[in-house]
């Protein structure tokens, strides 16, 4: 048992360890980059790298190496990780349960509506500072190009991505009545120019928190799996940590009934005399 614990802890903490590595590259990566539109998960993601790094780190060490402060830090650790993933996965899960698009009649893509999703969401939208990132974003990465030689067939026709919907056109409850354009809102938030478009609608903010939504939900499923993989680490870092302290300490007290069902080690009789003397003396 000691040593099937060890080295499944040893094996399972090495895998991780390895994994932290893409994970930490992954997040430099999209903090670095200018084309990157959702980067507030990038901090988080970082953070979750570099602790899954340590505590992995010190997991591997506690267990091949016999080492059992590294891995009573190692547990502690964990214990708090396992807390914090689950925290934000049921957090990730409550913000995005709100959402969704809207069915157009005798249209194929969607359109989108601010007010269907979670406050705290539509609270980091409108920060100024914020959307002005996500803005430039959108500029730079070219999104509206494609829509630009559609054809009114095309519309009626073609699907569209959730940025593509609510950044690149005019809402479609828009009228043009002797060439100006009515419907409140956003309607009048449109503007023809390649600089401005529906950049600053409420149905492109509403379009860039349907991405971020989907993508959440698919990390919250990611989360979920790594956590059943943590407690698994978790529950065998416990046994791992139980052999490595009897392996210092292979004698106790208590051990005395069990001994007598068992044929003792050779250096039992030396240890127990030992025991009794030192009981006697103090």
């Amino acid at each position: 048992m000691y040593r099937f614990s060890n080295t499944v802890i040893g094996v399972l903490n090495l895998l991780s360890l390895l994994a932290s590595i893409p994970i930490i590259g992954t997040a430099l990566w999209k903090a670095r980059s200018s084309t990157t539109c959702e980067n507030f998960l990038q901090t988080p993601l970082l953070v979750i790298g570099f602790i899954i790094l340590l505590v992995s780190l010190a997991g591997f060490i506690g267990a091949c190496f016999n080492v059992a402060w590294a891995l009573w830090v190692y547990l502690v650790v964990m214990i708090f990780l396992i807390a914090t993933l689950m925290g934000l996965t049921l957090f990730g899960l409550v913000v995005t349960s709100q959402g969704g698009g809207v069915e157009v009649p005798g249209r194929v893509y969607k359109e989108y509506r601010l007010g269907d999703y979670h406050p705290w969401l539509r609270e980091r939208v409108r920060d100024p500072e914020y959307w002005n990132s996500i803005r430039s974003c959108i500029l730079s990465s070219k999104t509206c190009d494609k829509i630009k030689s559609w054809t009114t067939l095309d519309y009626f026709q073609r699907d569209m991505t959730s940025v593509e919907s609510g950044c690149c056109k005019p809402p479609t409850a828009c009228t043009y009545e002797g060439g100006v354009i009515e419907g409140g809102g956003d309607c009048y938030r449109w503007s023809n120019g390649e600089e401005t478009l529906c950049y600053e609608c409420d149905a492109c903010k509403a379009g860039v928190l349907e991405e971020i939504r989907l993508d959440w939900r698919k990390l919250s499923v990611v989360n979920i799996l790594v956590l059943v993989l943590l407690i698994a680490v978790y529950a065998a870092g416990c046994c791992a940590f139980h052999n490595t302290r009897h392996a210092a300490h292979p004698y106790h007290a208590s051990d005395d009934n069990r001994m007598t069902k068992v044929r003792p080690r050779w250096d039992y009789y030396w240890w127990r005399w030992w025991h009794e003397k030192k009981e006697q003396l103090y």
